[in-house]
């Protein structure tokens, strides 16, 4: 993969597409570029949000790329015609996570799981029911017979997986993305189905894509892990040096997340606030830089962010100081465009230099809060307060201590008097 982009374009109304208007796009995943190698797991984990299922399946083209290059076996399937693009499916197969919503319940378990062989043209009668029977004592549904004429809602959870699995496997493909494959089973099941994909890879030397928010099952099943957000790769390693020491922030504050049964253990208090931001308008500078415990002043502070700030501070203070502190500023809605400029107005009674002593109140109230690290400079205007940030530069993935990192806590190092660029 290299520099994938997806975007999805906004509706907008009838007027805005009437008149050919961009009505903007979301950035379900912006950039981002990976190697796959042969017989490995690799762990795309995140939040909701994050575009990890979306770059599963723009990995098997069922989700166009709009920008980049997808390369399998010398082509780039992302410039690839439907037709061609079939050719390559039985190399490139997916899990999906609702194993309930994955089988067709008019279906018997033959009829679903030997359907591949049916759509290529590679078996039909005796031969297919011979295949299908392999598929399933392959994934522990035996004896087959005793499945093959059922239906789906005759199948408990873990076993309508196991469906899932013989039917991705039937073709025998090179590539499994498997999205959340265990998240809708029960925590007595999913061991078990982990299990049998780890022995699947040794048998018929798979490749996994495993898609999932779970860190726990990343840790026992992948090779590497790329952990993203907001549509990008902000950190990717191995998963054993990830897990002993994650660089990125939102690495670690995924990992204090986790549940420990300890009742004596106090739980952090440094986890990201707020929500994961809107892709369709993601934050200047670092992604992350919003929710991060430990942003500075390069992150990419902007004038939303400061919109956020006062609003947050009214929400601590009771009705009444809320009603001054209102008349003090014009309308916020002014703060919602990206810039790393912003001025704040006064409202009609007041004056300039209320609006600086109101913003000065709200950093007393806080002094530790990371925006204050990215102001540049305050100055008053003919009708508020003028705010500079910081211009905060995107972070790109750079080697960091055995992993490739996307954060300014890591400035990328230049290379000595003589030699080439780092590689």
């Amino acid at each position: 993969m290299q520099d994938v982009e997806v975007y999805f374009q906004l509706r907008g109304g009838s007027m805005a597409r009437l008149l050919g208007m961009d009505t903007g796009s979301v950035r379900a995943v912006d950039g981002i570029s990976l190697d796959l190698r042969k017989g490995e797991v690799l762990g795309l984990v995140g939040e909701s949000g994050s575009g990890k299922t979306t770059l599963g399946r723009a990995l098997l083209g069922l989700v166009a790329a709009t920008g980049g290059e997808i390369r399998y076996a010398g082509q780039d399937i992302t410039k690839l015609s439907t037709r061609h693009l079939r050719r390559l499916r039985g190399d490139l197969q997916m899990v999906f996570q609702d194993p309930s919503a994955a089988l067709n319940p008019s279906m018997t378990i033959e009829t679903a799981v030997g359907h591949p062989l049916k759509i290529h043209g590679l078996a039909s009668g005796e031969e297919l029911h011979r295949r299908v029977a392999d598929a399933l004592e392959r994934v522990g549904l035996s004896p087959p017979e005793r499945f093959m004429f059922k239906y789906p809602g005759d199948l408990s959870g873990g076993q309508k997986q196991r469906a899932v699995l013989a039917r991705a496997v039937i073709l025998d493909p090179v590539l499994l993305v498997a999205d959340e494959p265990v998240s809708m089973l029960d925590m007595s099941v999913r061991a078990k189905i982990l299990q049998l994909m780890l022995d699947l890879k040794r048998d018929l030397d798979l490749t996994y894509v495993y898609i999932t928010h779970d860190l726990a099952s990343a840790k026992f099943f992948c090779d590497r892990v790329a952990i993203m957000y907001l549509g990008r790769v902000v950190e990717v390693g191995r998963t054993e040096e990830i897990f002993a020491d994650p660089k990125h922030p939102y690495t670690r504050s995924l990992l204090k997340a986790i549940p420990e049964p300890d009742p004596e253990k106090a739980l952090p208090r440094d986890l990201p606030r707020g929500e994961i931001p809107d892709a369709a308008s993601p934050p200047l500078g670092c992604a992350f830089h919003p929710r991060c415990p430990e942003a500075f002043d390069m992150c990419g502070w902007e004038r939303r962010d400061l919109r956020a700030l006062i609003e947050a501070h009214w929400t601590r203070h009771e009705a009444l100081d809320f009603e001054t502190e209102r008349g003090t500023i014009a309308n916020l809605d002014d703060l919602d465009e990206p810039s790393h400029e912003a001025v704040v107005a006064a409202g009609r009674s007041s004056s300039p230099v209320d609006v600086e002593d109101l913003l000065h109140r709200i950093r007393e109230e806080d002094a530790d809060e990371p925006l204050w690290r990215g102001v540049e400079d305050m100055t008053l205007t003919d009708g508020g307060v003028r705010v500079r940030f910081h211009d905060g530069a995107d972070p790109r993935l750079r080697p960091a201590g055995g992993v490739e990192v996307a954060c300014h806590l890591y400035p990328e190092v230049e290379p000595a008097a003589g030699e080439g660029p780092a590689s």
